[in-house]
């Protein structure tokens, strides 16, 4: 009767294969992780008697027609923007002619030499927005008014805060340093399918020409004053 064979199992290698599995697996899993954080829309902005968390909407006024801003706060055009059309818009918006629903946006940051001042200062109005929403309109308009060039490195945090103090927002203070809604603004724009600032929509239909479009032409037009 022959012998039975004697195993020559290399145990040692069986166990550095099951740990190079089980390293790959767990790398595998870290990947996913990071890959779903980077895609996150990041913490919503607080509901309050502006902010739309669901929209993203910083909502003034309560007329019936509906009139949605998307802006990135370096985009010169979007300054240009509210030079031109701004004033009348929150005036009917003051009255409630119109609902004006600002909408900030990060998609600019590449145009700042920090690489991120288009998400600082759209958080920042978030934050201003959903924790001193009575100062909401005038940080808005500081914003524009103390506008950076493109390819600079945009106002600092602290420079933002002091902003938010000069209009009663120092409530906003600890909400723009720690940055936290910086992420929630990049989603925006896939959210919203905005390709470019400003983006205009009246009653939900998108305006193709934002300044002198017939859209915006009309509805100008016909506000009171």
């Amino acid at each position: 009767m022959a012998a039975a064979a004697k195993s020559n199992t290399n145990w040692f290698a069986v166990g550095i294969s099951i740990a190079v599995v089980v390293v790959l697996v767990v790398l595998g899993g870290l990947v996913v992780f990071l890959n779903n954080q980077a895609s996150a829309p990041g913490t919503a902005p607080e509901s309050s008697a502006l902010v739309n968390d669901e929209t993203g909407a910083i909502s003034f006024g309560e007329g019936e027609t509906e009139v949605d801003v998307f802006v990135d706060f370096i985009c010169p055009i979007c300054g240009d923007f509210e030079d031109m059309h701004g004033g009348a818009l929150q005036e009917a918006a003051a009255a409630d002619e119109i609902t004006l629903n600002i909408h900030p946006i990060s998609i600019l940051n590449r145009y700042s030499t920090t690489q991120e001042y288009s998400s600082l200062a759209a958080g920042a109005m978030y934050c201003v927005a959903s924790e001193a929403p009575d100062s909401a309109l005038n940080f808005f308009n500081s914003l524009f008014e103390n506008q950076p060039a493109e390819n600079t490195a945009g106002l600092s945090v602290e420079e933002l805060t002091a902003m938010a103090e000069e209009v009663g927002a120092g409530s906003a203070a600890d909400c723009i340093a720690d940055g936290t809604y910086m992420k929630y603004s990049e989603s925006q724009a896939d959210a919203h399918e905005i390709q470019g600032t400003p983006t205009l929509e009246i009653d939900g239909t998108r305006v193709e020409n934002a300044f002198t479009g017939p859209e915006i032409t009309a509805l100008i037009a016909g506000l009171k004053g």
